[in-house]
């Protein structure tokens, strides 16, 4: 797809036979805004018209394509999962465990039968080479390998099954992709390159995919023409690089020239080399004499330093011993103090392990106080919740009984009045009785 070339109007032409072909090239290359807003136009005409597929059908190809990846995902990690079985028995379950077994049983089955064709092929073209004996046994062995064929087929499709309904399963063996062989890795990546493309067609229209083809067939003209303008670019550049070597020669030759002179000049530096050399010696040697003068009168000098040197390390030698002396004096101090700190704190470390003796039995005593403690605690709750319940009943029983008083009291209050209404009013009637009879006597 040649999306960066450009237009036959845009192509930038050499004003003059005299004009630098390489200047020409650099502005060819050289990025500006028109190419940029043609490149993005044609990535925009190649893309597709729609980001979705509209119909049922394509929808259905490309979903029966991805539960094909989907299931091949799954059946090129059969073989990890039946070695493996120890590890995925819980995962699985039992009735994935045994499809697994099976498929791997009827596999190895239709390998020896591989390898008995491969065996028994060979055996036969060494004894008979008939062509009637081995179609016979071609035709016997395709059978039988049809036959496995169609039990192996069967089986994964089983084993498929199952899988999918298990997504527990399912989900686990796809996380060990990784130990995936590359055929099978091949294959995959293989079918999601035609799944892209399937998909990109499937979103393409007709009518756009001829437009595309139009396009691409423009491209490809505009792609020509600028190759051949390339190509008359590139003669002259070589007639450039061509008139650069003749150039490049004629500048060699003066650079030969240049060396020869050189060379001339090495000569006549040579015998000034010599003449300076032979000056240097000479001021070596006067430099040497004086410098041998100098050397005896720095000997001497060493030397009363020496003797010097030799009066100041015997004085210093006397104060060195004088402080030895002190230095052996205070250690000794130090030693003797050290010794009487190691008693002092011997007897101390004794009176200490006397008193964490003493502290280890207060403390042991302390906690069967505080046990003993903790059950008199106990008992006391108790015994003044008994309390607290007899204070309560105590009270209960004196609300009741001074209840129980004052109804009395109101009932034998009641009673009396009963009593003195009853008594007042038998007087009453004997009265009127009594002066009913003395009128009568009148």
């Amino acid at each position: 797809m040649a999306s960066e070339v450009l237009p036959v109007a845009q192509s930038p032409m050499l004003s003059s036979p005299s004009q630098s072909p390489v200047g020409s090239i650099g502005r060819l290359l050289k990025p500006n805004h028109s190419k940029m807003m043609l490149n993005i136009d044609s990535l925009k005409m190649l893309e597709p018209g729609r980001k979705k597929l509209t119909s049922v059908e394509t929808q259905r190809v490309v979903a029966v394509l991805d539960e094909t990846i989907k299931k091949l995902q799954l059946v090129s990690l059969f073989q990890h999962a039946f070695e493996n079985l120890d590890r995925y028995s819980i995962v699985f379950g039992t009735e994935l465990m045994g499809a697994l077994r099976e498929h791997q049983r009827l596999q190895d089955s239709m390998q020896r039968q591989l390898r008995l064709m491969n065996k028994e092929s060979d055996e036969c073209e060494e004894e008979d080479g008939s062509k009637w004996t081995r179609k016979n046994l071609a035709e016997t062995l395709d059978v039988n390998l049809t036959a496995f064929g169609e039990g192996v087929r069967s089986s994964v499709r089983n084993t498929l099954r199952l899988f999918l309904t298990n997504p527990t399963a399912c989900e686990a063996l796809t996380s060990e992709s990784h130990v995936r062989d590359a055929a099978a890795q091949k294959l995959l990546q293989f079918l999601s390159e035609l799944r892209g493309c399937l998909f990109e067609m499937l979103l393409t229209s007709p009518l756009e995919h001829n437009e595309k083809m139009c396009y691409l067939q423009e491209i490809s003209l505009r792609d020509n023409k600028n190759r051949e303008y390339l190509a008359t670019l590139e003669e002259e550049l070589n007639a450039a690089i061509l008139d650069r070597d003749t150039e490049i020669g004629k500048k060699n030759e003066t650079i030969r020239q240049l060396k020869i002179s050189l060379h001339q000049l090495e000569k006549l530096s040579e015998s000034q080399v010599k003449r300076i050399t032979q000056e240097a010696e000479n001021q070596q040697k006067a430099d040497q004499r004086a410098l041998e003068g100098k050397s005896a009168k720095l000997q001497h000098e060493l030397q009363q330093l020496r003797s010097h040197l030799n009066g100041t390390i015997s004085e210093h030698r006397e104060v060195e011993l004088s402080l030895r002396k002190k230095k052996y004096k205070v250690e000794t101090e130090i030693e003797n103090w050290i010794q009487k700190y190691d008693a002092d704190m011997g007897e101390k470390q004794a009176e200490l392990e006397e008193l964490e003796a003493l502290y280890e039995e207060e403390k042991a005593h302390l906690a069967e106080l505080k046990e003993k403690l903790a059950t008199v605690e106990v008992e006391y709750a108790q015994i003044e919740e008994e309390r607290r319940q007899a204070q309560l009943r105590k009270e209960a029983e004196e609300k009741e009984h001074a209840n129980k008083v004052q109804a009395a009291t109101i009932i034998q209050a009641h009673w009396r009045g009963y009593q003195v209404r009853k008594t007042t009013k038998s007087k009453k009637k004997k009265k009127k009785g009594k002066g009913k009879g003395k009128k009568g006597k009148k």
